[in-house]
């Protein structure tokens, strides 16, 4: 009963995250500009790609033009109508010889195109991770990494249509009406006024289809954002769905949202597919209107103002050719509501400003020598909830400070604070005398090292994640790092020593070697300033001793920030700060804090007890 409950909550709370989390709809009416701003990915190669596709695209759009004219008022106005073999024969060969140069010109098309639009899709794809890598960590608090994930995956793939084929087809198209309507109006302007009647209608029907359409694409987007965020966190909590026999529910849950993600695609399918039906439609009318009056002009006669069979003919090849452009403007138009919605996503996210920025000719650390000072900081990470409190303290450099207190008191705020993924609301945080929010974010962070309770260790080998402290590391000083904190020897007994590889998150690994390997990474990037938030919560004793000499080491001559509940880790720290509720309570070092049996003496009294009943 107590796990049910307890699963009960647990998926409660993971439901009304994930919705909180959930990506709006992005509400903008549909315009150019936003296309326009598309279309600048294809900027970088207006002078190779680009030249060639549109030149094979006129090519072969001039060869589709002149071949019915020369069926039409050529072949059968004159030749037949002459008798002239001789001509028919030559006309028979230029056919033949255009058809082999549209042959050659559209290879040439497609494949420019291709490489123009998988080109403009990689820069896309590459600004929008690299965007995104260097945004706050508010950003990051206030999105899942499924919806991060569709933006940089699905949206942008929803616009590999539209820059492979979409432009030029687009261009294609219109350069393809353009002509059919000036040939058409010169053969025969009242045959031509007479078929294009229906132009307005179809025109207007369509266009009031426009706006529920780029919504139900919208949705679309929406509804897939949620199944990859569900199927994010589903997969990487599936220890603890299992553990509290949770599946049957879980699946219950990917149901709805399978079928809302189903339903979604099939609305919009569904009025989407109302254009291709109006265009048929249309095609049938304008057919009707060629036959009957058509049929009339050429019994008129040419001299009363009528039209050669000829001319019939040409139109009627025309004809075909001018409702296909049309269709494929609809379906065009369709690609463009996509391309909207995905757009309206993707921008979402590049415009959005990191909270954390850095100012023009910030101070650059050529050596940190790591002091530490927070002149009365103040700090929310929503309005209205306080974190911190007119926070003061100064840490000299090489010294070592514990943050102590109950959960929710502030500790890792602070450490957030001094690798600035935050800025303070009011106060200054300070290195060596540098406001932070006047230094290089990049130079700040290459000489702070953060180790965490729950050491994040990425799929490679042992060696690539240890050198992922420094990128420029050689494998003799990787294992070196891993000599120093003690991990060497695990590592030489696993299968392939350090070519082993681990899968993402280390599951092969025991909390106690992930946290060596977290230390090793420390050691190797050589900081300034360390900060161990938790990081011997989730070891064993025996794995505690080897900690201890690899903090040892990685504590001497830095400054260190030690947020942590074990006394032997904070016990030795030069200064001991106890917060509650974001504010500090007493500062000291530990037999000056246990002497005052204020609050720090009441948490080591408490642990005490804790062990006694272990």
């Amino acid at each position: 009963m107590k796990h049910k409950q307890e699963a009960q909550f647990l998926e409660e709370r993971h439901l009304s995250r994930f919705h909180y989390t959930m990506d709006q709809a992005v509400e903008k009416p549909f315009n150019w500009q936003q296309i326009w701003r598309l279309l600048t990915y294809l900027k970088p190669y207006s002078k190779t790609y680009l030249p060639g596709a549109i030149l094979a695209m006129l090519i072969s759009t001039a060869i589709r033009l002149i071949v019915p004219i020369l069926i039409g008022k050529v072949a059968i106005d004159v030749a037949i109508a002459n008798k002239d073999m001789t001509m028919l024969m030559w006309l028979v060969v230029i056919v033949g010889i255009l058809y082999v140069l549209s042959y050659i010109a559209n290879i040439f098309q497609i494949k420019w195109v291709n490489v123009l639009g998988q080109n403009a899709i990689f820069d896309m794809r590459q600004q929008l991770f690299s965007h995104v890598q260097r945004l706050s960590h508010r950003f990051f608090d206030e999105r899942s990494a499924g919806s991060i994930l569709v933006r940089i995956l699905n949206d942008i793939n929803s616009l590999q249509e539209l820059f492979t084929n979409g432009i030029i087809n687009l261009l294609m198209d219109v350069v393809t009406l353009f002509g059919i309507v000036v040939i058409l109006f010169v053969l025969s302007p009242k045959l031509a006024l007479a078929i294009m009647v229906i132009l307005p209608i179809m025109f207007y029907i369509s266009t009031a289809l426009r706006r529920t359409i780029r919504r139900t694409w919208q949705q679309v987007r929406i509804q897939q954002s949620r199944l990859n965020s569900h199927l994010n966190e589903s997969i990487q909590g599936v220890r603890i769905t299992q553990s509290f026999t949770q599946e049957k529910q879980n699946e219950e849950y990917f149901d709805g949202i399978n079928h809302a993600t189903f339903n979604s695609w099939r609305v919009a399918t569904k009025k989407s597919a109302f254009f291709r039906p109006l265009v048929e439609m249309s095609n049938a009318i304008g057919t009707i209107i060629l036959i009957a009056y058509g049929s009339f002009l050429i019994l008129q006669g040419v001299e009363n103002g009528g039209i050669e069979v000829g001319t019939f003919v040409t139109f009627a090849f025309f004809l075909g050719m001018f409702w296909d452009p049309i269709s494929r403007l609809g379906q065009m138009y369709n690609q463009l509501l996509v391309a909207m919605a995905a757009s309206e996503r993707i921008y979402e996210f590049l415009d959005e400003k990191p909270n954390v920025d850095e100012i023009e000719h910030a101070h650059e650390f050529h050596a940190m020598q790591g002091e530490i000072e927070f002149d009365h900081v103040k700090f929310a990470y929503e309005e209205g909830r306080i974190a911190l409190h007119d926070i003061s303290l100064h840490v000299d450099a090489g010294e070592t400070i514990a943050l102590v207190g109950h959960t929710g008191s502030g500790k890792s705020t602070i450490a957030n604070l001094v690798s600035r993924f935050y800025d303070p609301v009011s106060g200054a945080v300070k290195i060596d005398g540098h406001d932070l929010r006047d230094v290089s974010l990049a130079e700040l962070r290459e000489r702070i090292s953060v180790v965490l309770q729950d050491t994040f260790i990425f799929s490679g080998s042992i060696l690539e994640n240890i050198r992922f402290g420094n990128p420029v590391a050689t494998d003799a000083e990787v294992i070196e790092a891993a000599q120093a904190v003690g991990a060497d020897d695990f590592i030489q007994k696993l299968p392939e020593g350090y070519q082993t590889e681990v899968e993402e998150r280390g599951s092969i690994l025991s909390a106690g070697e992930r946290q060596l390997l977290s230390f090793a990474r420390a050691l190797l990037a050589d900081p300034s300033i360390l900060i161990l938030d938790e990081a011997t919560a989730s070891i064993d004793t025996e794995t505690e001793v080897k900690i201890q000499e690899a903090l040892n080491i990685l504590l001497k001559d830095r400054t260190a920030i030690i947020i942590a509940h074990r006394l032997s880790t904070i016990r030795d720290a030069d200064t001991i700060y106890v917060l509650e509720q974001g504010r500090i309570l007493e500062h000291g070092s530990h037999d000056m804090l246990m002497e005052e049996r204020g609050e720090y003496f009441s948490l080591i009294q408490s642990q005490f007890r804790m062990l006694d009943s272990m």
